[in-house]
């Protein structure tokens, strides 16, 4: 058999031939990579050389042994390791955290999370924009009414003065205007169901308009629609819900509040000026502690009114003692749910099992055509600043007051966080009425209002 042994022997000459053609290949981009990377290393430590000592370096570092391209990688490896508890647990001087975490529960991922004040600012943002997005992002203008005020008013200052481009209408090219402006917002924090239903009828109002007009007159028509809108769907609905609410006010009663509504907050003190004798009970919690808000409100009054503040735990105790129980609203859904501030469905079911009424005060441009269900579908999450400053709470009430209290927001501590949504969610059948500007309805009862008022949406 002398005949296939010289085949063999050729094609194992080819296959060796191949394997160095390959493994000279991977010598080559080893070696490319590597004075890549001590050129990069060179630029960084400062050392600046001329274009001949850089050929000369390029060369003595291709003639560098693999072992030492193996050590550039792993000391960046370290490095990226390292990266994520810099930038996770980056603590400022005051001892809060400087920037959103990336860590988390996938049950939270899609919440809106918290925006640093200097977001970043896309397109042609007017300067009223920007301050009204820096105040939302810093939680300074809190409030579904106080949100939508502020954005149809720095609206208005948009609007005059907005110039119409050559060979365009006001009516179109204004639309596209408002887009980035709306996007900014947006972007500092999510849109409110009040602010989304302002908006939607001021683009209506922006079609409708007459092309005929001089544009300054069509401006200063659409300023008098926002002017009109702010006067009747806000403040005087806000009038006719204090007449109802304050007809269900007793003297003797104990009313209890959570959180602070500023519609609430307008029935109490109407109340009050109406010489009733009631006492109220604040209900507060976390993040924002606004009962502390209304609790200065209602005392600094003249006579002052009674009120005993107590935090969201305490309610078992102090339900028993309530006569009405006051709640303010975010937004109501189609299928009668409340969204509000986090700790309100627990208010509305407590009451409900002690057989306390529970009456509900919502303008009707807080109605939506969604359905809601829960509390995790749609959330937002609180500042983490305010986050880890209830985090250090939290570590000083459960560690050992006679030892020193050891606890950072570092590395040390990195199975810890805080999260808290601002809003939940309460289900229909917790609450006893809704007080709207059209009178005392069910809650189950909103999709029939735009019929009764003779509209197609509210």
């Amino acid at each position: 058999m002398p005949v296939p042994e010289p085949e063999s022997a050729s094609a194992e000459s080819q296959s060796l031939t191949k394997a160095q053609k390959k493994a000279e290949g991977r010598a080559r981009q080893e070696q490319q990579r590597a004075a890549k990377a001590a050129q990069k290393q060179q630029q960084q430590s400062g050392q600046n050389a001329g274009p001949s000592s850089n050929k000369s370096k390029g060369s003595t570092v291709q003639k560098k042994p693999a072992l030492e391209s193996n050590k550039i990688p792993s000391a960046a490896a370290s490095s990226s390791k390292d990266a994520p508890t810099t930038r996770e647990g980056a603590v400022g001087a005051d001892g809060l955290s400087d920037g959103p975490k990336s860590r988390g529960l996938r049950i939270f991922s899609h919440f809106g999370l918290p925006k640093t004040p200097g977001h970043q600012i896309k397109g042609d943002i007017h300067p009223a924009i920007v301050k009204l997005g820096l105040q939302f992002s810093e939680f300074k203008i809190c409030g579904a009414n106080a949100r939508c005020i502020a954005t149809l008013t720095a609206f208005k200052t948009v609007i005059q003065d907005y110039v119409t481009p050559p060979h365009n209408t006001l009516s179109r090219h204004l639309m596209t205007h408002l887009s980035p402006q709306i996007t900014h917002l947006v972007t500092a924090r999510p849109m409110s169901v009040t602010m989304g239903n302002a908006i939607r009828q001021l683009k209506l109002e922006i079609s409708g308009s007459d092309i005929d007009l001089p544009e300054q007159d069509a401006k200063d028509a659409l300023c008098q629609e926002i002017d009109n809108y702010i006067r009747d769907r806000i403040i005087i609905a806000d009038e006719v819900i204090e007449d109802l609410a304050v007809k269900k006010i007793k003297d003797g009663d104990v009313v209890l509040t959570y959180a602070r509504s500023s519609l609430v907050e307008k029935i109490l003190l109407r109340a009050h000026s109406l010489n009733k004798r009631f006492s109220v009970m604040v209900i507060d919690s976390r993040p924002l502690l606004e009962g502390k808000t209304l609790l200065h409100s209602l005392t600094s009054v003249i006579p002052p009114i009674p009120c005993t503040y107590a935090l969201l735990p305490a309610l078992p105790s102090l339900i028993t003692d309530a006569d009405i129980v006051l709640l303010g609203a975010h937004s109501l859904h189609a299928n009668g749910s409340v969204y509000s501030r986090a700790g309100t469905a627990m208010v509305a079911m407590l009451a409900k099992e002690h057989s306390v009424p529970v009456m509900l005060c919502c303008e009707t441009y807080k109605f939506s055509e969604t359905v809601m269900l829960d509390g995790f579908g749609k959330n937002e999450l609180g500042l983490l600043s305010i986050n880890y400053f209830f985090a250090l709470l939290f570590a000083d009430a459960v560690c050992n007051q006679t030892a020193p209290m050891k606890f950072s927001l570092g590395a040390s501590n990195s199975n810890l966080e805080v999260l808290n949504p601002l809003y939940d969610s309460t289900p229909a059948s917790c609450i006893t009425a809704v007080v709207t500007e059209v009178g005392l309805i069910p809650p189950t009862s909103i999709s029939s209002i735009p019929l009764a008022l003779g509209r197609t949406t509210l």
